[in-house]
């Protein structure tokens, strides 16, 4: 009987990891809408968008369930992810992922500005290096959920992070990681961090 059961509670856990696997090509098809504002292939034209392409599956994916449960307000996606299942936003999070991003460039009148606040943090005053999280050349972690912000919109870091500090953006969990930063940066910082990351690559 046990082993009966132990084999049932396996194939379950199983089924349910396959189940919860994005996959990529069906998440293209899924992905079809997106497109309009976030570019087919998840290299938005538009500064006020983000750019999705190449960002970590697991960090996409818990932006959808917080966008589809209201945990974080997105006016122009109301709506949008409303009848999708936990299995088409695992798809769709697999499909830009898997996609390469592209690069910007920085200003160069505040880019050491943006290289001293990103590789060094302003630790007089608590704040870390932004690398800790999001590793020095802005690719992320994608194994912890960290996003990537290589190569972000800089007009969309700047709104993120003005969120973040202003407490308008408030999914970054219990430990309030973001918002304590971000509480920390003036807005000429964060004009310079979000055009450094704009460029980083």
């Amino acid at each position: 009987m046990n082993k009966i059961l132990v084999s049932l509670l396996l194939t379950l856990g199983i089924t349910g990891m396959a189940h919860a696997a994005g996959d990529a090509a069906a998440g293209q098809a899924k992905a079809a809408v997106c497109g309009a504002c976030h570019g087919p292939d998840g290299n938005s034209a538009a500064p006020n968008f983000p750019k999705l392409a190449g960002q970590g599956e697991r960090y996409l994916t818990k932006q959808l369930h917080d966008i589809k449960a209201g945990k974080r307000t997105v006016l122009e996606m109301t709506g949008l992810l409303t009848n999708l299942s936990d299995q088409d936003l695992a798809d769709i999070a697999a499909y830009f992922a898997s996609q390469k991003g592209s690069v910007g460039a920085a200003d160069p009148k505040i880019v050491a500005r943006g290289e001293a606040l990103f590789r060094g943090g302003k630790l007089p005053e608590g704040m870390p290096a932004c690398t800790g999280c999001h590793s020095p050349n802005g690719a992320g972690n994608a194994a912890a959920g960290f996003p990537h912000l290589g190569g972000q919109h800089a007009q969309y870091v700047a709104k993120q992070l003005t969120n973040f500090r202003e407490g308008e953006r408030t999914n970054d969990g219990d430990t309030m990681v973001m918002r304590s930063i971000a509480a920390k940066l003036s807005n000429k910082d964060i004009e310079a961090l979000a055009s450094y990351v704009q460029g980083l690559h």
